[in-house]
């Protein structure tokens, strides 16, 4: 009996110290620092859109923010994804597994986007995503705890696409990169070419980081196509660009659109071998007096102006802050709630809206580089041509292909 009483004690006080311990780690969580992890390409070809500049703004967010929320400290991590999903994976469920993070944000290449979304999603977790462009992140893929804050394959088709063709470009030849960004990017373009009227007369792809694209420039060259389309992203286009300009550059009657390209890659490339390409931006310092004095500071702290990508971390921080405050919690559903309540106001978007199938949806820009006679010095390499609103850029909801909305449409 007394050996039963002991075992029935032993149990009980294993279950209070259990108890105990739970509350404890419970109470640890709810006090302790809340931490955002800037999941970025440290170190390869998409540094200079993202890497360590990604982390100078989100820091600079928490800076602006006051540095605690809650009555807690909020912390900045870093990781290096090294554009492979697998080491994007692990590393964010690491972070959110056994390092409590509450936030992955940046997230540069789709494939690897993907990736942290799945892990983001099994977890409950929130990821915020600047670098991932796929229209399917938000589409067919939606999930209520990933957004995608910078623009997707269909807002940029949209912005250089529609307009080239309005302008009587109707026939047009993809040099495109061979993964899930490219083949994204060129659907969603080919696709508003053919309903404006216009035909793809050629697609050429290549493979993503390819050392050598003498070959795909050359055959495009010899089309006689009206615009030659770079869709894909940073090192493809600046080294497509650079064989173009080698190459004697582009037929008289024929134009270069860019559907994916960030300041950096203007920068590396110069202007010589870039000048007259056609883009859309979600971002530039030059932009307006706000946009100018927050492009500043970063200047300050890293020497470059800040890429849209950049602009873009600074903005989902601050506003995933902003909501964390408003809704006294950093549970994810409640957070995720808030942040689609508020507009998004900051100095890199005006009156942006959060969709329930996680797009942000803000005004963009369609540029056209300057030649190099034309610029004033470093970064002064866009003509801003038009504002394009969001509401023109991106598609509507419904048509996003998101079940999330699909569930609320039929709820209502």
């Amino acid at each position: 009996m007394s050996s039963m009483k002991s075992k029935y004690w032993s149990c009980v006080a294993a279950a209070v110290f259990f108890t105990a311990a739970t509350s404890l780690a419970q109470a640890a969580e709810d006090t302790g620092p809340i931490k955002i992890g800037v999941l970025a390409d440290m170190s390869g070809t998409t540094m200079d859109m993202s890497g360590p500049g990604s982390v100078v703004a989100a820091k600079m967010a928490v800076e602006d923010f006051g540095g605690s929320v809650l009555g807690r400290p909020i912390e900045i991590l870093s990781g290096d994804h090294q554009l492979k999903p697998d080491i994007g994976s692990q590393l964010a469920k690491r972070w959110y597994d056994t390092e409590n993070v509450q936030l992955i944000v940046s997230v540069p290449a789709s494939s690897v986007g993907l990736a942290v979304q799945f892990a983001s999603r099994e977890r409950r977790k929130l990821m915020i995503t600047t670098g991932t462009i796929t229209s399917d992140f938000t589409g067919k893929y939606c999930s209520p705890y990933a957004m995608q804050w910078l623009f997707n394959t269909n807002a940029l088709a949209n912005g250089t696409v529609k307009t080239l063709v309005n302008e009587g470009r109707k026939s047009w030849h993809f040099l495109t990169a061979d993964y899930a960004f490219g083949l994204a990017l060129e659907r969603d373009a080919a696709k508003i070419v053919t309903d404006g009227g216009g035909k793809v007369v050629g697609r050429i792809r290549h493979p993503f980081n390819a050392t050598d694209l003498t070959s795909f420039v050359v055959s495009a060259l010899a089309s006689d196509a009206d615009v030659i389309a770079l869709a894909n992203g940073p090192p493809d286009n600046t080294n497509a660009m650079k064989a173009i300009t080698e190459f004697g550059g582009l037929k008289p009657n024929s134009v270069l659109a860019g559907l994916f390209v960030a300041i950096s890659d203007i920068h590396g490339a110069g202007l010589k071998a870039t000048q007259g390409l056609l883009l859309t931006e979600g971002f530039y310092w030059d932009m307006d007096e706000r946009s100018r004095a927050w492009s500043k500071r970063f200047f300050e702290k890293t020497g470059k102006m800040p890429t849209a990508v950049q602009a873009g971390d600074y903005s989902s921080v601050l506003h995933y802050l902003k909501a964390v405050k408003r809704a006294g919690t950093t549970d994810a559903d409640k957070v995720a709630e808030a942040m689609r309540a508020i507009p998004v106001d900051d100095a890199f978007a005006r009156n942006g809206t959060l969709r329930k199938s996680g797009l942000m949806v803000h005004d963009l820009v369609l540029a056209k580089v300057k030649k190099p006679e034309q610029s004033k010095g470093p970064w002064d390499y866009y003509d801003v041509v038009h504002t394009i609103k969001g509401e023109m850029a991106f598609p509507s909801e419904e048509s996003e292909g998101c079940p999330l909305v699909a569930v609320s449409e039929t709820k209502k």
